[in-house]
């Protein structure tokens, strides 16, 4: 009984190390220091961005030491809503899983082509894990009262600047027999909702596909074709396609190349519907 107890022990133990190591390769290059905003851009030459969906918004990439260098015209908010400079990782409502997501890759590409005394404000809200029925219902998730911190979040960012479009991804949790046939019109709902809270009825939209590395799962592209769907009937949507993306080796999210990529197209896909 003594050798099984000790054997039970030793392999939790290996368990717990093991874990530790891995969150410790997660999180080697985050960032050490937050930069706050002291000389804060005028307001009409500031816009925001909003950030939301669940884990491949909110990021599960490999942050590198050049991710943490900040470039003074992309800026985010912090834990505690401060304007900061942009460090990735931007999300933050889930320390011991968030990663490398898409938004600094967007405002990078986006820089390229906007005037150069304007300044991207992202606003992180995606909490992995999240289905949109909870966004609708503005369920409490992972300790996140979804909805209501989008709103919060566009409160404070409206202080600094124009809301210029929402960036979204999300469905995995939706991909279910159940979920799936009803998904275009909670879409529908859920956009609605967002650009009241903005209060720019016809906010641009850009809704990312999921993944079409997971062989096994068929509804995944099911959910896929209602975000087809959906971007054909609201002209201020479009879809940005991600079949070529890879993943970080769990069938789930994008690997650090395919966050990177994803921002790109997000920026190409707003620049060539909506940048006037």
């Amino acid at each position: 009984m003594k050798k099984i107890l000790c054997l039970t022990l030793l392999f939790a133990i290996s368990q717990t190390l093991k874990a530790q190591e891995t969150d410790s390769e997660r999180t080697q290059y985050f960032p050490k220091t937050v930069e706050k905003v002291n000389v804060i851009p005028q307001k009409n030459k500031v816009w925001v961005f909003i950030m939301a969906g669940q884990s491949n918004m909110a990021g599960r990439g490999q942050v590198a030491p050049s991710d943490t260098v900040p470039n003074k015209r992309i800026l985010s908010l912090n834990k505690q809503g401060e304007l900061i400079y942009a460090k990735e990782p931007l999300h933050f409502y889930e320390p011991t899983r968030t990663g490398l997501d898409c938004g600094v890759s967007f405002a990078n590409r986006l820089l390229k082509q906007i005037p150069e005394d304007v300044s991207v404000l992202l606003v992180p809200t995606a909490v992995g894990g999240s289905a949109i029925s909870q966004w609708l219902g503005d369920s409490t998730y992972r300790d996140v009262k979804l909805l209501s911190n989008f709103k919060e979040k566009v409160a404070i960012a409206k202080q600094y600047g124009s809301v210029k479009g929402i960036l979204w991804h999300q469905g995995e949790s939706d991909a279910s027999e159940k979920r799936i046939p009803v998904h275009t019109q909670n879409l529908s709902k859920l956009f609605e909702i967002f650009r009241s809270i903005v209060g720019i009825k016809n906010l641009p939209i850009i809704i990312g596909e999921l993944g079409s590395y997971s062989k096994t799962n068929d509804n995944w592209q099911k959910i896929n074709q209602k975000l087809r769907e959906y971007v054909s009937i609201d002209q201020y949507s479009t879809i940005v396609q991600t079949q070529d993306l890879k993943h970080k080796g769990d069938d789930i999210h994008f690997d650090t190349a395919g966050q990177r990529t994803l921002g790109e197209r997000f920026a190409l896909a707003y620049l060539l519907r909506f940048y006037k």
